[in-house]
């Protein structure tokens, strides 16, 4: 420990504050904990039994100010007035990933994008824990990296990193850093200007180095432009659904195909995961498991045997003929264009929630193509009628997941599915979108 920095602060009392407050009082610090909400009892009681002291709603501006180390949750702007004031003192806040990397001697895989990151990590997870390397998984999903490393250090830490935290890093470093695409999200933290986000987003390659690695998506024209226009010196290697790669990963005539040492080649109807954004998600898995010298048959063995992340295109149930699929993580309007682009049969589709500023047009070719009615779940959903209205037959409105599947189910026919893919947030009816998520699929079991 570096005795000039004896004191943390840290600020926001979630899954990441929390785990930063363990990691710091485990490796000798003194810790304090102040959150300007309330705290859930779950880290409240966490945090006594650790002996870390915390307050909620509010933030003691003299305790802030003792920090040697100042570390925020990455669900704090840094335009917030209390950011502002601790950097007016000097005190620049650092992020959870930034503060735990330091304590670890692993490899890290990061992973980045609008939509597609949770699946992704999941997935090289998948494909490097089948190899069996040392490898655990963490950042924006499930554990925060310093809650992992309280349990152990590995060789590999495969890490999904949101915009938000990628804002606060300063030299943490990953060996493989992937960017699966940009498109408009989260736009109000962002001034509303995409270059903005994307600018955020490219933060993950900021410190490496010409032997790491930049996986991206060179179809993606923001990603593609963005990578091309900056000064990197990265190895870049990218992936396209479009055209050909000398080195890299693309489709061709039905067939996944990954340049990178040798070639690798599988059919894309061995792939567990369907629809084309998947592709190119496994794409990304496939580089990456290359990159890290994962044998080639292994590699297909999971890209071929991986179960899908709950809430991401997850299948529910058929109930007489007529299946339910749970895409509740679906948040913007690009997540579920990819939902409804890979759907096969006729799709009562379920949408709404707290709108992010979404542009319905984008939807409507797909819409007319695939939807026979729309069932809205939210307290406003007035864009979303004015926007399909004449585009499909049917709109009815509804407030409750028991309602929606309700509806659904009286809508579609045997051998039609019911989508939930809300292009919403939803914080309206239900705490987030895995309560959203797991409140469908209830309903869904209770038919």
């Amino acid at each position: 420990m570096n005795e000039s920095h004896k004191n943390i602060v840290v600020l926001g009392a979630g899954e990441s504050g929390v785990g930063a407050a363990l990691l710091g009082k485990a490796k000798g610090y003194n810790v304090f904990v102040s959150d300007g909400g309330a705290i859930k009892s779950v880290f409240k009681e966490e945090m006594l039994a650790n002996d870390i002291p915390f307050e909620e709603k509010q933030h003691t501006i003299e305790k802030l100010m003792q920090a040697d180390v100042l570390i925020k949750s990455p669900g704090i702007p840094n335009a917030s007035s209390i950011i502002q004031k601790c950097i007016a003192a000097g005190k620049k806040p650092i992020g959870e990933i930034e503060f735990a990397a330091q304590f670890s001697r692993a490899t890290f895989i990061a992973i980045t994008g609008s939509n597609g990151k949770t699946t992704t990590t999941n997935l090289i997870y998948h494909v490097l824990k089948k190899a069996e390397l040392d490898v655990e998984m963490g950042g924006n999903v499930g554990t925060s990296l310093a809650r992992q490393l309280l349990v152990a250090d590995r060789d590999y830490f495969v890490l999904e990193l949101s915009s938000f935290q990628l804002e606060d890093i300063q030299h943490f470093r990953p060996h493989i850093a992937i960017i699966l695409n940009i498109v408009a999200d989260h736009l109000d933290r962002y001034e509303y200007k995409i270059e903005n986000y994307a600018n955020a987003k490219m933060r993950i390659t900021n410190n490496q180095l010409p032997s790491d690695f930049l996986i991206y998506n060179a179809d993606d024209p923001i990603t593609s432009k963005i990578v091309a226009e900056s000064n990197i010196t990265v190895t870049k290697i990218p992936f396209s659904l479009n055209h050909s790669l000398p080195v890299g990963g693309y489709l061709a005539n039905e067939k996944l195909i990954i340049k990178y040492k040798n070639q690798l080649v599988m059919s894309i109807h061995d792939l567990a995961l369907k629809g084309r954004h998947n592709v190119q998600n496994s794409l990304a898995a496939g580089i990456a498991g290359r990159i890290v010298e994962i044998r080639k048959e292994n590699i297909r063995e999971s890209l071929a045997d991986f179960q899908s992340v709950e809430h991401r295109l997850e299948f529910v149930a058929k109930v007489n003929g007529i299946s339910f699929i749970n895409d509740s993580k679906a948040t913007n309007v690009n997540a579920t264009w990819y939902a409804l682009e890979s759907m096969q049969e006729p799709t009562v589709w379920v949408v709404g929630g707290v709108d992010k500023g979404n542009d319905y047009d984008e939807l409507k070719a797909l819409v007319k193509d695939k939807v026979k009615a729309i069932v809205c779940l939210g307290l406003e959903n007035q864009k979303i009628i004015d926007a399909f209205q004449g585009v499909v037959s049917e709109i009815v409105e509804t407030r409750s997941a028991e309602q929606a599947v309700a509806e659904g189910y009286r809508l579609a026919k045997k051998g039609e599915t019911v989508l939930l893919s809300p292009a919403c947030a939803s914080f309206d009816l239900f705490e987030n979108y895995e309560d959203r998520g797991r409140s469908f699929k209830r309903a869904v079991r209770a038919l």
